[in-house]
């Protein structure tokens, strides 16, 4: 198989719901060596939330903006769920081409203005600066969209800003590096902790509905109630 085709596979269907008579969709790329999930949530030819847009070639923003016009999508934000280097490296292309705003939590800031130097470590370069946040997001916050709305947690542990994103109608929550299938976050890089990231996990995720599904930063997705039982960490 080919690195492109093994791209390919890694890429979710898109699936939708029907909330409230409004079909609502979403979509996860692959992208950049690391293997980031972008995660795209819309409506029908409609407006769009981008979360970590981590295109990192040419040829991975143009799949990116074909999948946008194809569909008719009007980005209106870009979230965050942490500030580590590889979940960066698409934000200040897409920002500046849909002039839209970057969300993500104001303790990943020290992590957002030294991407640079951490991709470096790991032979990533940027072709710009890490952009900045153009608006700090809180635990709790509730973020309106499309006619709804969706819930950000602060999970700290994987870095100290870590953010997830639950959409409770929908059924699922986009958790970054926090919490993978049979597996936790990294907490051996800045800004991160152990105790911190088990206790985010415990109090803040593992409390959602038992269905909810997990939509991590990398590899495949999980449930709450497949994470309670299996996961060695927990």
């Amino acid at each position: 198989m080919s690195f492109l085709a093994y791209r390919s596979s890694l890429s979710c269907q898109t699936e939708k719901l029907e909330v409230k008579g409004k079909m609502i969709y979403w979509k996860n790329l692959v992208f950049n060596s690391l293997q980031v999930n972008t995660w795209l949530v819309y409506k029908e030819r409609g407006s769009c939330i981008i979360v970590d847009p981590a295109c990192a070639e040419d040829f991975e923003r143009q799949l990116l903006l074909d999948f946008i016009s194809e569909n008719e999508l009007k980005p209106e934000m870009i979230l965050a769920t942490h500030a580590h280097f590889d979940h960066l490296a698409g934000v200040d292309f897409v920002r500046e081409k849909f002039n839209i705003p970057f969300y993500g939590h104001r303790d990943d800031l020290t992590l957002l203005q030294f991407a640079r130097q951490q991709g470096e470590l790991y032979g990533f370069n940027f072709d710009v600066d890490p952009p900045e946040f153009d608006r700090f997001i809180n635990d709790e916050d509730i973020i309106e969209w499309g006619g709804g709305a969706f819930k950000a947690l602060h999970v700290p542990g994987h870095s100290k800003g870590s953010l997830a994103y639950y959409f409770e109608e929908l059924g699922f929550v986009i958790v970054g590096d926090v919490l993978f299938r049979e597996s936790i976050g990294r907490t051996d890089l800045p800004g991160g902790d152990y105790d911190t990231l088990i206790h985010s996990i415990n109090t803040k995720l593992l409390v959602l509905d038992d269905a909810t599904r997990v939509f991590p930063g990398h590899g495949a997705e999980s449930d709450i109630s497949y994470e309670k039982a299996h996961n060695p960490f927990l």
